[in-house]
């Protein structure tokens, strides 16, 4: 066995499905290994953001690693934002990128794809990983990649893996993964009954759920806790699709002012609000009018557990889970709540469309055909994305950059089998939308909701003299042929509803629906998102 081999294995073994990646001279040897070695199935995109990007969607659907695989310099670097995304929002990425050779960069001369030194891009990553080795020493390798791989499903987060060519055909013993850390079982005790008293005194608990539920693959653990503890369940914008299909108590998405008031009020009201795997950030909590005191909160993240003024370190969410499963007896308390109310019934008229109309029409094809997965993009479609109902969904909640939308839609395709229903913005789409080009290479079928307003209307909400908003009117539709797919444009509520049944009844090709969406026309969540910061900015 090479070395090569042996990380593949041992990316198997911890999770990773498949890998994506664009190969260059540097990763032209352990690229040959992937693909003759067939441990793990390879697809070539066209852009590394896009590689990046489908393999954190990969990642956050099945819950192992999702696999990157790149050259160096010009490769590896071109995906920075796409692993700074992953790292943000908690994403277990692993990146695989070639490198010089051991003795390559002594001739005195610069090496090719070389930024600052040799090692610019090692130092680099290290801000955006948790982890990080060179793989030079096929001795020590087995331990090394054991402990990067352990690490990047420990913390959830990416870690950097280079691969010297020169190495990359080196004999290399198996890995062996690491043992898991033992949780201390008095401090577990002591942080689940704290929990269980703080909760009893409660009057209006709520529970929260967030990104880490699913990263650690707990979601059926949680799902039944919820069920148990009885309480109101919401989830965290970022943490929207969690519990989809559970049978739970699911009031809705918190969003502060750009909620649904009820929700808004029940998490801003709450004396018991326990935040389980919810990152604490400004795309999360950062519209709250009332400013949630997080101190008076249970937050369980970052593998600890932190009440008030103290915390309980070294508490993995998943033993937490259990830990509080084992003292919850079955139906100690149950209220059943209604849902959230999901726009539906769109009419099938000449009226011109909106982003409610979109949400209704979705919703209804969704009754009518089952639900889709979604991977969106940031913007107005992922406000948007906030009226649908419960489904999974893969979307930048936090990081918020744009060109997510496509790529992550084929990788959510790539990794799951399901055909996946991708919304995404015309000036997103203008970054990755092409990456749809290799739909026909894998057979991939997605459906493609494109809002074309002819602008960057995120922007253009909160400052709208500026031209440079502008974008212009680009014939998508006209485009999709020519990439192996089908396009439509639709301006009206009935065109959009036989574009959509034409779309749902055909397989084998990607179906791009242009939306043309009047501009200055949004949806009511970023209608009222606006207005909450507005009026947020204007208080200070």
């Amino acid at each position: 066995m090479n070395l090569t081999e042996s990380l593949l294995l041992a990316l198997r073994e911890h999770g990773a499905r498949q890998i994506f990646g664009i190969p260059g001279d540097f990763a032209l040897p352990y690229f040959r290994v992937i693909e003759e070695s067939q441990i793990l199935p390879l697809f070539t995109l066209s852009h590394e953001p896009a590689v990046g990007f489908a393999a954190d969607a990969a990642a956050r659907m099945l819950g192992g690693v999702g696999v990157a695989a790149v050259t160096y310099g010009a490769g590896a670097l071109n995906m920075i934002n796409p692993v700074a995304a992953a790292y943000a929002e908690k994403s277990p990425l692993v990146v695989l990128s070639g490198g010089p050779g051991r003795n390559e960069g002594k001739s005195g001369l610069l090496l090719h794809h070389q930024a600052k030194t040799l090692d610019s891009q090692f130092q680099i990553f290290k801000e955006i990983s948790c982890d990080q080795v060179r793989l030079d020493d096929a001795a020590r390798a087995p331990a090394d990649i054991a402990r990067v791989l352990g690490n990047c499903r420990r913390h959830s987060r990416p870690v950097y893996i280079e691969l010297p060519r020169d190495m990359v055909g080196v004999p290399c013993q198996p890995v062996r993964a690491e043992q898991p850390s033992v949780v201390d079982a008095e401090a577990l005790a002591a942080c689940v009954e704290e929990i269980r008293q703080r909760l009893a005194r409660a009057r209006r608990p709520v529970l929260m759920v967030g990104v880490e539920v699913r990263r650690y693959g707990l979601e059926a653990r949680v799902a039944e806790l919820a069920r148990r503890l009885g309480m109101p369940v919401v989830t965290s914008f970022m943490g929207r699709g969690l519990l989809a299909d559970a049978d739970v108590p699911l009031l809705g998405t918190y969003m502060g002012a750009a909620g649904l008031p009820e929700v808004t009020e029940t998490v801003e009201n709450s004396d018991g609000l326990f935040l389980l795997g919810v990152i604490v950030c400004d795309t999360n909590f950062g519209v709250s009018a009332s400013k949630i005191d997080l101190r008076k909160t249970i937050q369980a993240l970052d593998g600890q557990v932190t009440m008030g003024y103290h915390s309980y370190p070294r508490i993995p969410l998943a033993a937490l889970v259990e830990g509080l499963l084992e003292s919850v007896p079955v139906g100690s308390r149950s209220e059943p709540l209604a849902g959230p109310p999901f726009p539906r019934g769109m009419i099938a008229d000449q009226e011109k469309l909106s982003p409610s109309d979109i949400a209704a029409a979705i919703n209804d094809l969704m009754a009518e055909h089952g639900k889709l997965p979604i991977a969106s993009d940031v913007g107005d479609c992922l406000f948007t994305a906030m009226d649908v109902e419960h489904t999974a969904l893969v979307a930048p909640g936090y990081y918020a950059t744009m060109g997510f939308g496509v790529p992550a839609g084929l990788g959510l395709q790539a990794a799951t089998g399901q055909r996946p229903l991708i919304l995404v913005g015309d000036g997103a789409f203008q970054m990755t939308g092409w990456e749809l080009g290799n739909c026909r290479r894998y057979g991939w079928d997605p459906i493609v909701l494109l809002f074309n307003n002819a602008s960057w209307e995120m922007l253009r909400v909160f400052q709208p003299q500026s031209s440079f908003n502008d974008l212009g009117h680009w014939g998508f539709a006209e485009m999709a042929s020519g990439l192996g797919g089908d396009g439509i444009r639709v301006a009206t509520r009935g065109e959009l509803k036989a574009a959509l049944d034409r779309a749902v009844a055909t397989r084998g090709r990607f179906q791009l629906i242009e939306l043309t969406i009047p501009r200055g026309v949004i949806s009511d969540t970023l209608t009222r998102f606006v207005a909450g910061i507005k009026q947020l900015s204007a208080a200070k």
